[in-house]
């Protein structure tokens, strides 16, 4: 079974690696929605796989060192791809949250990315 919990993120960035002219090289920001899924079992007693309290917490100091920011200058983000972003949530959520499965980063309502880690870094 897999659940998950939503968070907004309200960011600016700058894509370095891109041509110069490219729209998405200038500063600009975004409203990110960031999915954090936990796979497993539900447990019997509790009927849930994971109280989403237990995600929240995982994710609150990530989210302030993300939220209202511009993301190239987070440590480790100096290329804030979507991509980038799943990966580095990814890195600093997996120890702690047992079970984590994927995390989804939305950059518009129409743009995104999905990581379900580095052992399946195709993306699926």
């Amino acid at each position: 079974m897999d659940v998950f919990k939503a968070f907004s993120i309200e960011a600016a960035h700058y894509l370095p690696g891109l041509p110069e002219g490219h729209k998405c090289r200038r500063l600009h920001g975004h409203s990110f929605r960031v999915e954090v899924h936990v796979s497993g079992e539900a447990n019997p007693d509790s009927g849930w796989v994971i109280d989403f309290a237990d995600i929240k917490q995982a994710f609150a100091p990530l989210h302030e060192q993300l939220d209202h920011r511009c993301l190239n200058e987070v440590e480790g983000l100096q290329n804030p791809t979507s991509e980038n972003i799943a990966r580095w949530i990814w890195g600093r959520l997996a120890p702690n949250l047992p079970g984590l499965s994927r995390i989804v980063v939305q950059e518009t309502a129409s743009a995104g990315c999905a990581y379900g880690g580095p052992e399946r870094d195709d993306g699926s």
